[in-house]
């Protein structure tokens, strides 16, 4: 019973200063691995975010290039200058330009059906150039849509009717199709890789 008296009597003990600070590095250390952690989870949480976002973005650039390409005409067109050009087109700096029918036209406006279209690489950023008419006059501004941002190269191969590859179009002075069987198209986004499709154009077979 004696025994019993002299711990119940006994005054209770606190922690020392350096049992305190133990605790408190042992918990910053804890603090600051979980932090490490939840902000590596973060970090690739924001990465997994940008490439699915960047893959939309890569794929509507895909849907447009088909869209237009199984839509294309081979109805050429004046430059600014009133020169003639082909139905279809890759310029000096690799722009693909085509005409191309199915331009919807709901307020019923007194115009073609047929749109010229272009397709350019402009400081990094995927464009998508429309003019409001086919033949062009001094003040036939495109307008400008960006489909991508951030891409290093934009090129586009095309297949003749023997399915020759071909580095630009028209082939040569003398071909008799206007439009190739298929185009070829890769698009290499930074940080994503060379990304390739062939389209079939649907007037050049």
């Amino acid at each position: 019973m004696a025994h019993s008296s002299y711990y119940a009597k006994r005054p209770a003990r606190g922690f020392t200063l350096l049992e305190l600070l133990v605790a408190l590095s042992i918990f910053a250390l804890i603090g600051a691995l979980a932090y490490s952690g939840l902000s590596g989870v973060l970090e690739t949480r924001k990465q997994a975010q940008h490439k699915a976002e960047q893959l939309a973005a890569l794929q509507l650039a895909f849907f447009f290039i088909e869209r237009d390409l199984e839509q294309a005409s081979t109805r050429g067109v004046r430059d600014i200058l009133g020169d003639a050009q082909p139905a279809l087109r890759v310029n000096q700096d690799k722009t693909l330009e085509l005409t191309r029918g199915g331009w919807r036209n709901p307020g019923a406006v007194a115009r073609s059906h047929l749109q010229r279209v272009a397709y350019q690489l402009k400081e990094g950023a995927l464009l998508r150039l429309t003019w409001p008419v086919l033949d062009q006059a001094q003040n036939s501004a495109p307008r400008e849509a960006v489909l991508l941002s951030g891409v290093k190269t934009f090129e586009a191969r095309f297949y003749d009717q023997a399915l020759a590859v071909q580095s630009g179009w028209p082939a040569s002075a003398g071909n008799a199709r206007p439009l190739p069987r298929a185009v070829e198209i890769s698009i290499e986004p930074e940080g994503f890789g060379r990304v390739t499709r062939l389209f079939r154009v649907a007037d050049g077979a």
